[in-house]
């Protein structure tokens, strides 16, 4: 499978438009500066630099891809993103590394639990969360080709599930389930798979979709629920405010329908910091902590 590194090389060099930017996060482009030599710009630990100067290059035609830690990319520049770029709606595509719990043992200053909420608040911003390394390199294509500015939670861990091809704005089904519906994505979509699984040893019917497009929202996808699921989950590693679980609601409202929701979330705390699967189990997002906070609801 192609890496998200060997996608956009291989994107760039086919499209002279495209540049690559970071704010000295080079994790997942550390072998472009020398296959795309000018196209490739490192502005030091200077997010509203980089966002600043890639809505220039954007007005100039160019399509800049940038690149830095979630919590700063969302936070740092936040102003520079909605003026510069949202409120000219210019192609600046934002690739977000380590967001949510993936900030791992760095602590409160590197969580990035609130981003969904900030970006998705910009007119214009797209906002994606791919659930892992296969579901990225699917659906950025179709990203990159917008003409509007996206902000990708970029996840690079190995797929659990083979994922249907993506549709731009759609939402992957996995399964149907009577029972409950559990509605997450990125790096959550991994718990809940395997929550899925353990759920359905105890004789549950358990749907999952794996919501991909946060904005925009795959509208259908929820309709089609209305009627043939009792319950939905959301489950995400954000807060609850803002999240997957306010965008449900709130189209459940604007559009006149009625299902019960229950959200599985951070609710008005920070996680407590640790190594990754130390966060899972103590905040119970683990799949056996997914299953035990599913039942008692």
């Amino acid at each position: 499978m192609i890496t998200y590194e060997e996608l956009l090389k291989e994107t760039a060099l086919a499209d002279e438009r495209f540049v690559v930017m970071t704010a000295e996060n080079r994790a997942l482009v550390r072998n472009l500066p020398q296959a795309l030599g000018d196209r490739f710009i490192d502005t030091g630990i200077t997010e509203q630099t980089m966002l600043g100067a890639a809505a220039g290059l954007a007005l100039r035609g160019r399509i800049p891809v940038v690149h830095a830690l979630s919590a700063f990319l969302t936070m740092r520049a936040f102003e520079f993103t909605r003026t510069s770029v949202g409120i000219a709606n210019l192609p600046v595509k934002m690739s977000s590394f380590i967001p949510g719990v993936l900030s791992d043992g760095n602590g409160p200053t590197h969580q990035a639990i609130e981003d969904v909420s900030i970006m998705r608040g910009i007119p214009g911003m797209e906002v994606f969360a791919p659930a892992d390394a296969e579901d990225l390199v699917q659906m950025l294509p179709s990203i990159w080709a917008s003409p509007h500015p996206s902000y990708v939670r970029i996840s690079t861990l190995p797929a659990v599930y083979k994922h249907a091809p993506y549709e731009a704005g759609k939402a992957e089904v996995i399964s149907k389930g009577k029972d409950l519906t559990i509605l997450t994505y990125g790096f959550m979509f991994e718990q809940c798979f395997h929550a899925k699984a353990l759920l359905e040893a105890e004789g549950l019917e358990v749907g999952l979709i794996n919501m991909r497009s946060l904005k925009p929202l795959d509208e259908q996808a929820i309709r089609d629920l209305i009627g043939n699921t009792n319950q939905l989950i959301t489950i995400e590693d954000h807060f609850i405010t803002g999240g997957l679980f306010s965008i449900v609601a709130e189209f459940l409202v604007r559009a006149g329908l009625q299902i019960p929701v229950s959200p599985i979330g951070f609710d008005a705390k920070w996680f407590k910091p640790g190594r990754l699967n130390e966060v899972l189990a103590y905040e119970k997002l683990d799949p056996a902590g997914l299953v035990e906070q599913i039942k008692s609801l």
